[in-house]
């Protein structure tokens, strides 16, 4: 009696309950169907992993043939993309602005050679540039011009005045006056060969501190005046 009890009560509590055939026949489809589905789930899985790594992987060979083409190293040596070639008055008015410069100042040196100086000096010639072909440009600014020609003029007279004639004037005196053009922030290029012209230059020993305005920053005044009519005839006289 009591093993029957036990096992009636083991039956009812621990055994699974039979299922009619209908519900047992749909309780498989559903499992069959939920198995399928996860399985997808894994492959989908799987595969957007392996595409992913292989568009990863060919983005990564995509980049490294950019930075390693040589086309993009050439493209400094290229004109600039979207810039277009010059008019005839663009060409024509800026080279006859350096030809009336380097007149005048020719006729200041015939007026100037009874005293024994000259105002013609070779870093006009960039100044020219500067200011006839590139008139936008920050270099060609007023302020950057006089005072990195007047400051940078000192810094060589000073350097010669410390070191003397030779190497050690020549490089303090350039690198001293790049550091003052970066400080100032009057970057004028010409400008910076003014210490090298002192240095080198025996006639232009006896201007001394005269040489900061002499013959740097009053040639730049003629120069600025002949930049204004350069400016007005290429605005109004095009062709």
């Amino acid at each position: 009696m009591g093993m029957q009890l036990r096992t009636s009560y083991y039956l009812n509590h621990f055994s699974r309950p039979s299922l009619p055939s209908s519900l047992l026949h749909e309780h498989t489809r559903c499992s069959t169907i939920s198995q399928i589905s996860f399985k997808n789930q894994i492959c989908y899985g799987k595969n957007e992993h392996a595409i992913n790594n292989r568009i990863g992987s060919r983005n990564f060979v995509v980049a490294s043939s950019n930075v390693d083409s040589p086309s993009v190293s050439w493209d400094d040596w290229k004109p600039e993309k979207g810039s277009k070639a010059p008019s005839l008055s663009d060409v024509v008015w800026p080279s006859a602005g350096a030809f009336a410069a380097m007149a005048v100042l020719a006729k200041m040196d015939q007026m100037l050679a009874t005293k024994g100086v000259s105002i013609t000096i070779a870093p006009f010639g960039a100044v020219c540039a500067v200011l006839f072909a590139a008139p936008s440009s920050p270099a060609a600014r007023k302020y950057n011009m006089f005072l990195a020609q007047i400051g940078c003029a000192a810094i060589g007279v000073l350097a010669f005045s410390i070191f003397g004639p030779g190497w050690l004037a020549r490089s303090t005196g350039l690198s001293a006056a790049i550091a003052f053009m970066i400080y100032m922030r009057a970057i004028h290029p010409p400008a910076a060969s003014l210490p090298l012209l002192f240095v080198d230059g025996a006639k232009l020993h006896g201007l001394n501190f005269w040489f900061a305005f002499f013959p740097g920053a009053a040639g730049c005044i003629v120069l600025w005046f002949i930049q204004e009519m350069v400016c007005y005839l290429k605005n109004n006289f095009k062709f």
